[in-house]
């Protein structure tokens, strides 16, 4: 992996529409029946990038993400104004990774060139399941062949590509699923993102669990197929390096190592999140999550923001620690330390390295081990208290 670099500062740029809402998706996306302006939405994120880069000067950009939504909607035009404008602001690194979700039916991968040519050097495909049975019952509006093609058409694009799949569906088999991984293994270069499905209330697929008519898999089988991935992935040479991302190393998302290390970035679009050090204070930012809304607010006053609170040192403490123990490198306990104001308590570190949890590392590093990871929540709340 690769080393944490203090000075990394990322830009998240969230596209917020989609063609259709996923029954499982709890995402800030919309669906709009109405032809999109995009040339008026482009004005918008230059004038928020323009703005923010104004409150956050002189940072170098490391990383770049284009998220949603589904931002394979855009035009190739109008990313490249995107990056143009993000380039504009702030310095941008030479080997600067910019990142781009997209999903694989067949018309969104026709803009694959056009996205590499307006400056997208990463693609990331949302491909979900490499079956129609399984894709149909996720609510995607691609078939198993689409995504294949698509994966193909990112490998001779892209230097750089991954895609991400949902387990622990219901009615999935460790038999089933395995043969799957093994799969998507295959058409993989460097990089997977694997997602347990998660039943997330206000989804369609929450009201049928509700309602008894969707069965995930209970806890302990969640647990075999979680064991199962993380056993098949290294077998192949990608281990997880974050709980649900699976990498070869030196080929892990450098943007979403900026979210995990508690670095800086900045939230452009509707309902993207930031963390900006203004004054040498780090703020937390929100924006109007409505489209529409957002970009009346930007036109009015520069950006869509609606929260903007400075974080306290035991918040900024408590994120570090929650974001850091997501990865398999873990957290410096010097820096949480420096950040809380205290150090960890000795006692509830050592409770948690018995039971096999947690490990200290000969270069002092705190990280969860394998067994450990199904129980991050219970682990952070542990050493947070």
């Amino acid at each position: 992996m690769t080393a944490p670099s203090e000075s990394a500062f990322g830009v998240y740029v969230h596209w917020p529409f989609c063609l259709s809402k996923c029954p499982y998706c709890d995402f800030n996306s919309h669906v709009r029946h109405t032809e999109i302006d995009e040339e008026r939405f482009l004005r918008g994120f230059v004038r928020e990038i323009e703005t923010t880069a104004a409150r956050a000067p002189g940072r170098v950009v490391s990383s770049i993400f284009l998220g949603g939504g589904t931002p394979s909607l855009m035009q190739p035009a109008t990313v490249g104004g995107i990056l143009d404008a993000i380039s504009r602001c702030w310095p941008v690194a030479a080997d600067c990774e910019v990142s781009m979700e997209a999903n694989p039916t067949s018309v969104e991968a026709t803009r694959f060139l056009g996205y590499r040519a307006a400056g997208v050097n990463r693609l990331s495909i949302g491909v979900q399941a490499l079956d129609d049975a399984s894709l149909q019952a996720l609510g995607r509006m691609h078939s198993a062949q689409e995504a294949r093609e698509a994966i193909a058409i990112a490998r001779a694009i892209f230097q750089r590509y991954s895609f991400d799949l949902i387990y622990a569906r219901p009615d999935q088999t460790p038999a089933q699923w395995g043969d799957e991984l093994r799969l998507a293994i295959a058409e993989a270069a460097e990089h997977l993102s694997l997602y347990q499905l998660t039943i997330e209330q206000g989804t369609p697929f929450y009201g049928l669990y509700s309602a008894g008519k969707l069965t995930p898999p209970d806890e302990a089988l969640g647990r075999e197929l979680y064991d199962l991935t993380q056993e098949i992935c290294t077998q192949h040479g990608l281990p997880a390096y974050e709980i649900s991302n699976h990498a070869r190393p030196g080929a892990e998302c450098r943007h979403n190592l900026v979210y995990w290390r508690g670095q800086e970035y900045a939230g452009i679009g509707p309902g993207a999140h930031g963390r900006i050090d203004i004054d040498g204070i780090r703020h937390a930012t929100a924006t109007e999550r409505r489209p529409e809304a957002w970009l009346m607010r930007v036109e009015t006053s520069g950006d869509g923001v609606t929260t903007d609170d400075a974080l306290t040192r035991s918040e900024l403490a408590d994120e570090y620690l929650l974001m850091g123990l997501r990865l398999a490198e873990g957290i410096d306990p010097l820096r949480y330390q420096a950040l809380a104001g205290r150090p960890l308590d000795p006692a509830r570190i050592a409770v948690l390295r018995d039971e096999g949890a947690i490990v200290i590392d000969a270069d002092g590093r705190l990280r969860v081990t394998q067994s450990g990871f199904p129980l991050l929540d219970a682990v952070v709340a542990d050493l947070a208290a």
